[in-house]
């Protein structure tokens, strides 16, 4: 067991020793034996990609999430980009979502030629509001983005309730809510398309990689044109047909996921209710400690839900005190604890600015949100010891402050 801070800790910053020797990251892949087993039994195949792994990763990932089909690409970012081009979304149009997450949301309507449009969040999720959304839309709008921010699942019933009135296509970017649960139904399963991300951070990891989901036969052979330089057959079927005769019928890009990443793919989806199992002990044991903590928000669970936590988000500088979000910051850095900041919203962006003017309090709870956020590490390989640094760190850092 770590010592519990007391009044008399100096902080790392300040010239005291830090609670860690070593820099614990945010966040980190997992790999075992047995993934690395399964990759190198692709590499003594005969294909490393448009193989058959791809085929295998997209129907057990289907099967994990609920939906009849699954479309493998080369990224999350290629995955978003895919799902924009099978709604439809093309120049004159908007595409609605959140200003709090990566910027690959809203750039995927831009790579269509598509305006993204922002609406603010709610205060207790941060994510997609409902509400704000409901004031966005106009004639233009044909998609609405919603982001599963931090592994909690969107609203999702009142704006598929909105899209469906309005005649527009949802897309849910899951990428940080793979396994979580909306009303007992799994993410990816809800809307219209559902995008994930295996990127090395991520619940399951392929180095790079993405996945669209869905229950729409049109969108699926969208989706595999889309990722094959708009191609309609790929190397494998023409292969097993005996034919060399393709056509491109639109205009596509190369984002296909390799064997070699979805084999790996398939070994760590073995793992995946392990993982998520351990990430909600780290989550409970964060919340526990942090709870009573003066000056701390913990993110916010709604009872509907059963997140997935890719990242365990805290709000510092809650009005309790004189700290702020730069100086708790800088003082766990120097206890070694690996935080970061989960996101700078999209709209601000030098980008976004000068291109669609831009300035800053457009959207004030995102905007208030993100001037107290701080990621706290967490990652399924977390050891306990690990959890009660990160634990031990923050009250170090706020203790010290608050009694400041």
């Amino acid at each position: 067991m770590r010592a519990t801070p007391t009044s008399q800790e100096v902080l790392a910053i300040d010239g005291g020793t830090s609670v860690r020797e070593a820099m614990l990251p945010y966040g980190r892949q997992s790999i075992s034996e047995e993934d690395i087993q399964a990759v190198a039994e692709v590499l003594r195949s005969d294909w490393l990609t448009t193989g058959p792994k791809v085929a295998e990763f997209e129907e057990a990932l289907a099967a994990r999430v609920g939906t009849k089909y699954a479309v493998a690409f080369s990224s999350g970012t290629a995955a978003l980009h895919g799902a924009a081009f099978a709604a439809g979304l093309k120049p004159g149009d908007e595409a609605i979502t959140s200003p709090l997450t990566f910027a690959a949301t809203a750039n995927c309507a831009l790579y269509q030629g598509a305006r993204p449009v922002f609406a603010d969040v709610s205060s207790d999720t941060l994510n997609l509001d409902p509400d704000r959304l409901a004031e966005r839309i106009t004639p233009n709008t044909r998609a609405v983005l919603p982001v599963d921010y931090a592994g909690h699942p969107a609203d999702l019933d009142p704006i598929l309730a909105m899209a469906e009135r309005h005649g527009l296509i949802v897309i849910e970017d899951a990428c940080h809510a793979l396994g979580a649960e909306y009303y007992g139904r799994r993410t990816g399963s809800i809307a219209q398309m559902s995008v994930f991300s295996f990127h090395p951070v991520k619940h399951l990891a392929t180095g790079e990689g993405g996945m669209v989901t869905t229950d729409r036969a049109d969108l699926v052979e969208s989706l595999r044109r889309f990722r094959n330089h708009g191609i309609s057959s790929d190397a494998r079927q023409r292969e097993a047909s005996g034919q060399w005769h393709y056509e491109m019928v639109a205009l596509g890009f190369n984002y296909r996921l390799t064997d070699i990443a979805c084999a790996l793919g398939l070994s760590q989806l073995k793992k995946l209710e392990a993982n998520l199992a351990r990430r909600r002990e780290i989550a409970a044991r964060y919340s526990t400690a942090f709870r009573n903590l003066p000056g701390v928000i913990i993110p916010s669970v709604r009872s509907e839900v059963n997140p997935a936590w890719h990242l365990y988000p805290i709000r510092v500088n809650a009005g309790q005190s004189s700290m702020g979000r730069a100086q708790v910051f800088r003082a766990l850095r120097a206890e070694n604890i690996g935080v970061t900041v989960h996101y700078i919203p999209v709209h601000l962006h030098p980008y976004y600015r000068e291109r669609f003017g831009y300035c800053g309090g457009e959207y004030p709870v995102a905007e208030a949100a993100y001037e107290q956020l701080i990621s706290l590490p967490m990652f399924h390989g977390m050891t306990d010891d690990d959890v009660e640094d990160v634990a031990h760190a923050v009250e170090k850092v706020l203790t010290s402050f608050n009694r400041d």
